[in-house]
């Protein structure tokens, strides 16, 4: 157990999007703070892998965080549970093209479940928190909702709509004592990334390794910031009990 476990031991945490990438180093992190984790995702197997690695005192539940029906389920499979931390971090990249090349449904399945997705589980697990007087929501979103990103209005449009989400959240249950927070990484290394720099070399006739470094070169490290890194700022602002409607920026100092 770590130093920082102090409000996080013996909780109950859910985070969505867990069976991979962020929300796996997120659950991770919490399990080692001593939390209790219940990893959410659509994919059963990569879900039952996060399990097996963390062990005890870690679980899993299969749900499309966009459709009402299956968060329901959730909420359900849930009941019994005292969850007091909710980490929505489920989400996809969607398109990399013009905002002219984006077509109708990519756009409405990218909102759907970065946007529709967390407001469908806030609904679903806020109601416990509320009437226990405590609890914590941290949504994932991104700097590229505050910051330009050519070729990625879905993406950046809906994270600015998880900003405001988070925001007007905040104030609506902060006087239940749960508070709302964002958390907004910048680029992060690993598979999402690597994709991004090849759609993105494609479109422009450069290469991936190209596209990788013009990326990286508007931070203040130099670098993309780690899967490691996001999940360990989690757990800090878990350690901020006076904070909420504050979005935390976690970029390497990343500027548009």
């Amino acid at each position: 157990m770590t130093a920082l476990a102090g409000r996080v031991a013996g909780r109950t945490a859910v985070v969505t999007g867990g069976g991979s990438g962020l929300g796996a180093a997120i659950a991770t992190a919490l399990h080692a703070a001593g939390a209790e984790v219940v990893v959410v995702g659509r994919d059963a197997a990569r879900l039952d892998a996060v399990v097996a690695r963390l062990g005890a005192g870690a679980r899993r539940l299969v749900c499309d965080v966009s459709d009402p029906a299956s968060v329901d389920r959730l909420r359900d499979d849930l009941a019994g549970s005292a969850v007091s931390i909710l980490v929505n971090n489920a989400g996809i990249a969607g398109p990399v093209a013009a905002l002219t090349d984006v077509s109708a449904a990519d756009w409405d399945e990218v909102f759907a479940v970065n946007v529709r997705g967390t407001f469908l589980v806030c609904r679903a697990l806020l109601p416990g928190m509320i009437e226990r007087g405590s609890g914590d929501v941290i949504n994932v979103a991104s700097v590229s909702g505050k910051r330009p990103l050519a070729h990625r209005t879905p993406y950046t449009a809906s994270k600015m709509a998880v900003l405001g989400l988070t925001s007007t959240l905040a104030f609506e249950v902060g006087s239940s004592g749960v508070s709302v927070n964002s958390l907004s990484p910048g680029p992060v290394a690993g598979e999402r990334m690597t994709r991004n720099f090849r759609l993105e070399a494609e479109r422009s006739g450069s290469t991936p390794r190209d596209a990788e470094e013009a990326f990286v070169s508007r931070s203040a490290l130099g670098r993309m910031v780690t899967e490691t890194e996001v999940g360990a700022a989690v757990v800090a602002m878990l350690h901020m009990p006076g904070m909420s409607g504050a979005d935390v920026d976690l970029s390497a100092g990343m500027v548009a």
